[in-house]
């Protein structure tokens, strides 16, 4: 049965059809505010998006004061509702819509009732379109870490594109709805007047069912992006980084609220996931992130370059894990490599390497066939036999250095915590805004 049909059924009908119903009542977009929950969704702190000056429109006016001090703007983001249902509401509201009192003439007032029920199809269409595309934030923006999230999981552009389309689908409904009610409004006759309600009736509806996908993809990043672990910038965080299934996840399950899943091959971490740390009635974030291998930036997969993403944008202290057993399926000499390029890449951050799995070490290094062993590189050699100069050995499996790692990881965002404040005093004796990446 088409929505045309369903438009000459009176609404009392409409709960036996088994439809879907809305209650009479003006449908308000609310803001999703999320709890605190363990690995990919994760409690959103302090969120804003400031808007920036120069603009010419007064909606950009509000975004244009827009600075990126802080993270959390994915909070703001309204409820999305399926295409379908704005649809069946828009059409029930239409509906009851009655016309102007005191008109006596049968078809001037069956065109009154028309143009009137067209009109307020078309507003109930439009308006949930025009309040997306005006609470979705503006991608230039947003803090770069969460661009930079944007980006990776939804791909280059497809964000302002689904914006770019909910606005389009906006234009095209309120376009052709006054175009409808017009006709509606001269018709000479009551017959005349009851057909172009019809036929613009039919019309929207059409339009609707055609391009209203792109209100359902919406309301798909919409639930992408909640999911996305927000970091409070205030928090001193600790960040796990090491290549693929060196047991980072294992290490943030030990020291974290984070459960991670654990499995023994390569990107078991698919996206950033968070958990919290209480250490002497303090709160800490872990974020736990995808391996990185050996490789040139533009050849990194979108899980490699969150990892680079969360150490570029965010003011973070550094858990470098090693793997030295031979059991994580990349070379010591490749980890080597990979560890050098990152520790130079950010040498700002607070840093602590720890080798894990140190049960599996053996007395002789493990040296993969596709490596020399007899390379001159004594570095190398000492890398390969102990990790770098003062990493922590543990072992998860046996529970060997773990406390020792808890107490230096302490240590480590405690420090975090006190650069943190030095960084915000310096930034308020200057009178300048909040600047990330300590």
């Amino acid at each position: 049965m088409s929505l045309l049909q369903l438009w000459q059924i009176p609404s009392s009908s409409f709960p036996k059809l088994g439809l879907r119903t809305v209650p009479g009542r003006v449908m308000h977009p609310m803001t999703c505010l999320c709890k605190q929950v363990q690995t990919t969704a994760y409690e959103i702190v302090n969120g804003s998006y400031i808007p920036s000056h120069d603009s010419k429109l007064d909606s950009d006016k509000v975004q244009s004061k827009a600075t990126v001090e802080n993270t959390g703007a994915f909070r703001k983001l309204p409820m999305v509702m399926p295409s379908i249902d704005i649809l069946y509401s828009a059409l029930r509201k239409a509906k009851r819509v009655s016309p102007t009192k005191g008109i006596a003439n049968i078809a001037k007032r069956e065109r009154n009732r028309g143009a009137k029920q067209l009109d307020a199809l078309l507003k109930e269409l439009a308006l949930p379109l025009r309040t997306y595309k005006e609470t979705f934030p503006r991608k230039e923006y947003l803090h770069p870490y969460e661009r930079s999230l944007i980006e990776l999981t939804l791909g280059d552009g497809n964000y302002e594109a689904a914006l770019g389309k909910i606005e389009a689908l906006r234009k095209k409904v309120v376009s052709v709805g006054k175009e409808h009610a017009s006709l509606c409004a001269k018709s000479m006759s009551k017959r005349e007047a009851e057909e172009r309600l019809s036929e613009g009736m039919k019309k929207l509806e059409e339009i609707f069912q055609s391009e209203g996908k792109a209100v359902d993809k919406l309301l798909d990043i919409a639930k992408t992006l909640r999911a996305m672990p927000v970091i409070d910038l205030e928090t001193p965080t600790l960040c796990l980084v090491g290549a693929p299934n060196v047991g980072k996840s294992s290490l943030v399950r030990i020291l974290s609220t984070g459960k991670p899943e654990i499995c023994n091959y390569p990107f078991t971490t698919r996206g950033i996931l968070m958990g919290h740390i209480t250490l002497s009635y303090q709160n800490f974030q872990v974020t736990d992130t995808p391996g990185i291998l050996r490789r040139h930036d533009e050849d990194r997969n979108n899980l490699e370059k969150l990892t680079l993403a969360v150490l570029t944008h965010l003011p973070t202290a550094v858990l470098y894990v090693h793997d030295l057993s031979g059991e994580c399926g990349t070379s010591p000499s490749d980890q080597f490599a990979i560890y050098k390029e990152i520790r130079a890449r950010f040498s700002d951050h607070i840093w602590l390497d720890v080798v894990s799995k140190c049960d599996l070490l053996r007395e002789s290094p493990v040296i993969f066939v596709t490596e020399d062993g007899k390379a001159d590189d004594s570095e190398l050699a000492r890398y390969r036999k102990m990790g770098p100069d003062g990493a922590l050995h543990v072992s998860v499996k046996n529970e060997v250095g773990l406390d020792d790692l808890k107490s230096r990881v302490h240590h480590l965002l405690i420090s975090q915590s006190a650069r943190i404040k030095t960084h915000n005093s310096n930034q308020e004796d200057l009178g300048s805004p909040q600047i990330v990446g300590l």
